[in-house]
């Protein structure tokens, strides 16, 4: 591989790193609206924002999974060291995965939220669930940024 090759896969790479950075900056800020809303009470307001993050959050899956992880999985990624620690996270960011996709199956939808409390609950785990991810991301993140 000559040395314009590897700097277009470089370029290429960190594209992918700021899309999906910029999808899960977005999610973020969403979350902490939502939360911000507490105590919830149902209507049109709380449901438009948990409609809003519902989508910015499959976004932000949809672009980690084909930003990031499909890059890697396709061996599109050569490096040693990004394949291992994409190993070693991959299997808890799928965990993560599912339970995003659950909670989207859950919530994005025009039917008001009657069951604030569940609302709540759910939020939570999500939340806690989304840190790890970010943690397991992290570590992927600076693997293929290493130089």
């Amino acid at each position: 591989m000559g040395a314009q090759e590897a700097a277009e896969r470089r370029t290429e790479s960190l594209n992918k790193l700021h899309t999906l950075i910029e999808t899960r900056d977005r999610t973020l800020v969403l979350f902490s609206q939502l939360i911000g809303l507490r105590p919830f009470e149902p209507g049109e307001a709380i449901q438009a924002l948990l409609q809003e993050f519902c989508e910015t959050l499959v976004d932000y899956t949809a672009s980690a999974h084909f930003q990031l992880y499909r890059y890697i999985e396709e061996g599109t990624e050569r490096r040693q060291a990004v394949k291992t620690v994409a190993a070693e996270v991959y299997p808890r960011i799928a965990d993560v995965t599912r339970l995003i996709v659950d909670f989207n199956d859950k919530y994005d939808g025009e039917t008001i939220v009657e069951d604030t409390a569940a609302l709540e609950r759910d939020l939570a785990h999500l939340g806690e669930m989304l840190a790890d991810r970010i943690v397991a991301e992290d570590r992927i993140l600076e693997a293929l940024t290493r130089r």
